[in-house]
């Protein structure tokens, strides 16, 4: 449909990789701030897969990894984290015709979309997709650990202050537990299709 696909989620995993590998714990917002000054964060595709790139390297697989899923969430929560990321994001979407996935896009980044879509499941499915993907990868992590960590997350991101994961009023929402990728897709391509030719 000639979107270019953007997850923001990396750019996040990208920012609390940085702060890990540099032992700059969420409580030192000056570390963080002095960290994201010179931060570059670019994500491209190829071959259809996207390429996360993070001061130059390749870290596609590395923020992946269960270390990065289950501190997400703080760094994102982080004001001086978000109000780095925010602009970077909004400037794509200026640059290009996109379609971009994350936890406040409707709400916050881009509030004026012209589609805004909540893809939705239960937090059960999510932990059995998630396990599947990690089996895929290597990553030994039991289905009951995912789970716990989805939870987490879910209950940090829907009731942090800054940017809260929630649903626009005007979203449409989709609810992907009992749906196959290739229906999903279907459902998000009529969507935009229909906007398109109305």
């Amino acid at each position: 449909m000639n979107l270019i696909n953007i997850d923001t989620g990396a750019m996040y995993r990208c920012v609390t990789l940085e702060c890990i590998e540099n032992n700059v714990s969420p409580d030192d917002i000056n570390g963080i701030k002095e960290l994201l000054k010179n931060i570059s964060i670019d994500l491209k595709q190829d071959n259809g897969n996207q390429v996360v790139i993070l001061n130059g390297r390749d870290v596609s697989e590395k923020i992946r990894t269960p270390e990065i899923e289950n501190r997400v969430a703080v760094y994102a929560a982080l004001k001086v984290v978000r109000d780095k990321v925010t602009p970077l994001q909004r400037k794509m979407g200026e640059e290009n015709d996109i379609i971009m996935e994350g936890r406040d896009i409707g709400t916050v980044v881009f509030p004026n979309a012209d589609i805004k879509i909540y893809l939705d499941c239960s937090l059960e499915e999510r932990a059995k997709r998630r396990y599947k993907q990690n089996l895929k990868k290597g990553i030994k992590e039991s289905y009951e650990e995912v789970l716990e960590a989805i939870k987490v997350r879910h209950k940090l991101e829907t009731e942090r202050e800054i940017a809260p994961f929630v649903k626009a009023e005007d979203a449409i929402l989709i609810d992907s537990t009992n749906m196959t990728i290739e229906e999903v897709v279907s459902e998000v391509e009529k969507l935009i299709r229909s906007k398109r030719n109305g």
